[in-house]
């Protein structure tokens, strides 16, 4: 890329990507971003993705930046430290130093998981402990299955997968935060709760076998779905002055991705609690041809002015 780019795009994962190619196919400079490995990079397959069910993540990146190849877009392996706005567009210092300038922003950054501090819970994570039953549940149907959480996340991620799994059981390390209807809910479905705290996971070479408790007891179980916390994996949107949804978690976007600050759209996780590959993918390629919209009138508005 000889000239400065006129679209920075800060991440490179599903979301970054699609927005990369939508917008080097409109004929746009473009730089890409790559501050690291993407949330789902420890999971051997990617699934619910339209003509590439059970693809290996990795390998889906590497089909996204070969096929960018034709187009005028850069991915630079470094992440943005710092953004601001200025008169002439926004401002990003790199994490190796350098500063970048561009006229418009996407940030395709994602979300960072919240891991418990169980031994077995992040090491497996991604490959026998899982997050999401849409993700991975039809691998594990009608499988001896535990759900680690408490309180809604907790509540929400048992009632969802008894769907999958029927049964399944509910493992709050601690008192369960649950109220009364709640709890009147899963008995009814038969999902067990067990408060007794978690000391473990007990690992396998290829997943979990287990989940061990304070008390010595052990529940042999085929795969752990937990639903962690969540927070943005960078502050680069607080910097730049976008708003964030109402729980404080996501940015706040319109339908096609525009935050509250004009220029700057979001894609991808941090933007929505529907977090899935080929969601994100939609998104990136969604708030890149508005964002090719409204530099094309902007550009056509100006032009006019000239004459």
């Amino acid at each position: 890329m000889h000239n400065s780019p006129e679209i920075v795009i800060v991440g490179a994962s599903h979301a970054g990507l699609s927005a990369a190619l939508t917008l080097g196919r409109s004929r746009r400079r473009v730089l890409v971003l790559d501050g690291g490995p993407p949330r789902n990079a420890p999971a051997a397959h990617a699934h619910n993705f339209y003509t590439q069910d059970g693809t290996p993540p990795a390998e889906l990146l590497r089909l996204g930046r070969q096929q960018l190849a034709p187009y005028d877009v850069e991915i630079r392996g470094v992440a943005a430290q710092t953004a601001r706005v200025t008169p002439t567009g926004f401002a990003l210092t790199l994490a190796d130093g350098t500063d970048v300038s561009t006229g418009s922003l996407i940030l395709a950054t994602g979300m960072l998981d919240l891991l418990p501090a169980v031994p077995g819970l992040r090491e497996k994570w991604g490959q026998g402990v899982y997050h999401c039953p849409y993700c991975h549940g039809w691998e594990v149907r009608d499988q001896r299955v535990a759900i680690y959480g408490r309180g809604q996340l907790g509540f929400h991620l048992a009632v969802l997968l008894n769907h999958w799994c029927p049964q399944p059981t509910l493992c709050t390390d601690g008192p369960a935060e649950l109220d009364d209807d709640q709890r009147a809910t899963l008995n009814q479905l038969g999902i067990r709760v067990v408060e007794t705290p978690v000391t473990a996971l007990v690992p396998t070479a290829h997943g979990v076998e287990a989940v061990a408790f304070a008390d010595g007891s052990l529940l042999p179980v085929d795969a752990v779905f937990a639903r962690a916390p969540q927070q943005q994996r960078t502050d680069l949107a607080a910097q730049l002055g976008c708003a964030s949804t109402e729980d404080g978690l996501y940015v706040k976007v319109d339908a096609m991705g525009l935050t509250t600050v004009p220029g700057v759209y979001a894609a991808g996780d941090l933007a929505k609690p529907l977090q899935q590959v080929v969601a994100a993918a939609a998104a990136g390629a969604a708030a890149a041809a508005m964002l090719n919209n409204q530099l094309i009138f902007s550009e056509a508005e100006l032009q006019q002015h000239q004459y």
